[in-house]
């Protein structure tokens, strides 16, 4: 059996990575106005952060359609795949996992496709996708393949700090005067993936100490096995990952943060995204 793995362009995954291990990623669509996007494919990051600069409002994400991982599917089995893995965007953040398992339906007694809610995003997908294509590539079944997904799913955490609540603001999370106070303060919020949804995981006063906070996290969280930084244009961030080093010797995936999970958590954002021992 040849299984392959499927993700969505949540994941801000490499893309000299997911080409390495075959991983397909079906692309979200992005919208400012009337212009409709489809993420890492006719917009690229800069062209993305440029136009949410310059827009009032936030631009809108759209899931992708039942057809367009129809698409991808056949295009897998048409290549020789016996079977799919899809490991989805958290299904409490978006439609995108109900379109791939509305595809597998129509797909069904073809090719058998399995979905997993990774009940993650950004590099929280990847990192998942990453490693069930490696097994994949070893050969092992699609059975446990999705065995092993839902295995990382608990053990997959990502924190963020975001640098500017304009993106808060743009998208009504926060009042005006409220975000202009927290800017004077240089309030940096903190964020989390839990239970599939993002949370407040607390705040700081400087950009400095919210990082340090994201590295605390990581020195507190136990035995990592795998890891990866992901950030929104950010001219800081080699001096991140190097302190990242400091703590995690393994490998780095550094990936940069798309306009699906960047939409919502602005330029400048700098986050983790790693996998503990069992």
């Amino acid at each position: 059996m040849t299984v392959r793995i499927v993700t969505d362009s949540s994941c801000d995954l490499p893309q000299q990575v997911a080409d390495a291990l075959g991983i397909s990623i079906v692309p979200l669509k992005i919208s400012f106005g009337n212009d409709e996007y489809v993420d890492r494919t006719t917009i690229t990051a800069d062209e993305f952060w440029r136009k949410c600069a310059a827009s009032a409002e936030l631009p809108q994400t759209a899931a992708p359609s039942e057809g367009d991982f129809t698409k991808v599917y056949e295009q897998l089995r048409s290549e020789g795949a016996t079977g799919i893995v899809v490991i989805a965007l958290s299904s409490s953040l978006s439609a995108t996992m109900q379109s791939a398992v509305n595809a597998a339906k129509s797909v069904a007694g073809t090719i058998d496709v399995r979905i997993v809610d990774s009940r993650n995003a950004s590099l929280g997908v990847g990192l998942t996708a990453v490693e069930c294509a490696e097994r994949a590539a070893a050969g092992d079944s699609i059975d446990q393949i999705v065995a092993l997904a839902e295995r990382l799913v608990p053990r997959t955490h990502v924190f963020g700090a975001l640098d500017t609540l304009e993106n808060l603001k743009k998208g009504g999370r926060i009042g005006g005067a409220k975000a202009m106070l927290a800017s004077a303060l240089s309030i940096k919020p903190l964020i989390e993936v839990r239970d599939g949804l993002v949370e407040e995981a607390g705040k700081q006063r400087t950009r400095g100490k919210a990082l340090n906070s994201l590295l605390e996290t990581l020195r507190s969280a136990g035995r990592v096995e795998r890891l990866g930084v992901l950030h929104a244009q950010c001219a800081d961030i080699d001096d991140f990952v190097a302190k990242v080093r400091e703590i995690y010797q393994g490998d780095i995936m550094v990936g940069d943060i798309g306009a699906v999970i960047g939409t919502h958590a602005g330029q400048g954002t700098i986050g983790i995204a790693f996998r503990t021992a069992d």
